[in-house]
């Protein structure tokens, strides 16, 4: 499996009303790089990966992509307050019952 398509997956794998970090998906890709994750991201064609559920390591979005991620988020149940979603309510984390 291709770099490109372990990253995919791992962002598949965040379940509904989650986050993580593109740092968090990076790790468990087996990259060093949250920037890769980001790039791969900006890449997709499709709506079907929910590229919305991965932020910045602060909790925020995409300064491009905030209204839309904000809007797909809060649609989940996740909170986003001042553009920002509180990692230590709404993170992920993997083998731990998902949130919602």
């Amino acid at each position: 499996m291709v770099l490109a398509e372990r990253i995919l997956d791992m962002v598949a794998s965040v379940p509904r009303g989650n986050v993580a970090t593109y740092g968090d998906i990076a790790a468990l890709a087996g990259t060093p790089s949250p920037r890769l994750v980001g790039r791969v991201l900006a890449e997709l064609s499709d709506d079907a990966t929910p590229w919305y559920r991965i932020l910045r390591a602060n909790g925020t979005p995409a300064s491009h992509l905030v209204v839309e991620q904000c809007e797909r988020l809060r649609s989940e149940g996740v909170e986003v307050n001042g553009g920002r979603v509180d990692l230590r309510r709404f993170r992920w984390r993997p083998g731990a019952l998902p949130r919602g």
